[in-house]
């Protein structure tokens, strides 16, 4: 089972993140990706750079046998991910600007992110995962 998914909400990302980071030490790459709602009228998201992204992602995280996890923390509808003062485009941490936002986390840290222009990229999201 190399791939562990995690799925937080606004709501429930403190605890969630809290269990991720306790976790942390056993696996060979932590990732966080922040993504957009799906739309529940079509089951995608409404954010087509999530779209584009999410099957690149999930692709090249299952093919690996180290032991990965991925915290999946959903930005919310439309709406609440434009407000100016989201609390993860505030989050001191993240500092999020788009979604999808992928983070490499490593020794309570963010190691690396992944932009949503490049959150794609086959070769950028091994690099990620490998810690370079």
């Amino acid at each position: 089972m190399p791939l562990k998914l995690l799925d937080a909400t606004i709501s429930t990302f403190d605890s969630v993140f809290e269990k991720f980071r306790a976790e942390a030490p056993k696996n060979k790459a932590n990732l966080i990706l922040f993504l957009a709602d799906k739309d529940p009228s079509t089951s995608l998201s409404w954010c087509p750079d999530c779209v584009r992204a999410e099957p690149v992602i999930y692709k090249k995280l299952e093919a690996t046998a180290d032991d990965v996890a991925l915290l999946r923390a959903y930005v919310g509808d439309r709406p609440t991910w434009r407000n100016p003062v989201h609390p993860w485009r505030v989050d001191s941490r993240f500092k999020l600007t788009g979604v999808p936002t992928l983070f490499r986390w490593e020794n309570d840290a963010i190691k690396g992110r992944l932009e949503d222009h490049e959150a794609h990229v086959e070769s950028k999201i091994d690099a990620l995962v490998a810690g370079n």
